[in-house]
């Protein structure tokens, strides 16, 4: 594997050095590997995981503690995913299907919130925009 330093791993993520930093001291990224002078080699893991996070995060509007529990999340589904696989017997392996449906749930919940708290900011934002031309109407009657 590729040994990336943090410099190549922000300009393949689209992240900046400080949040890369940042994401791995609060666990959201796995600690890298480190020269004996404390340099930090990144691989394509490290690489893809901060796309998935910044994708996510831009395409959801998660805050910070939101986008730590999604990829706690998305990160509990990979494992059961493989757990699931390394399962032979037929009844476990629906047990390992149906904790999978359970944690997907609770991704598919928290991305339903997000989109209500976004319909609720367009509907206010529709409203004033209503407003805002009945006002001009109005103008536009006075000078008549």
């Amino acid at each position: 594997m590729d040994n990336y330093k943090i410099e190549q791993v922000a300009l393949q993520s689209g992240l900046t050095k400080r949040t890369i930093r940042y994401y791995e001291e609060i666990g959201m990224l796995p600690p890298p590997k480190r020269s004996e002078g404390g340099t930090r080699y990144y691989n394509e893991e490290h690489i893809e995981l901060l796309k998935r996070i910044k994708y996510t995060k831009d395409a959801l509007g998660l805050s910070l503690e939101e986008l730590q529990h999604f990829i706690a999340l998305s990160n509990l589904i990979e494992s059961q995913k493989v757990s699931f696989k390394q399962t032979a017997e037929r009844r476990e392996q629906r047990e390992k299907l149906l904790s999978i449906i359970d944690t997907l749930d609770e991704e598919l919940t928290l991305i339903e919130q997000k989109i209500l708290k976004i319909e609720r900011v367009k509907e206010d934002l529709t409203n004033l925009k209503k407003r805002a031309q009945s006002v001009i109407e109005k103008f536009n009657l006075e000078e008549v």
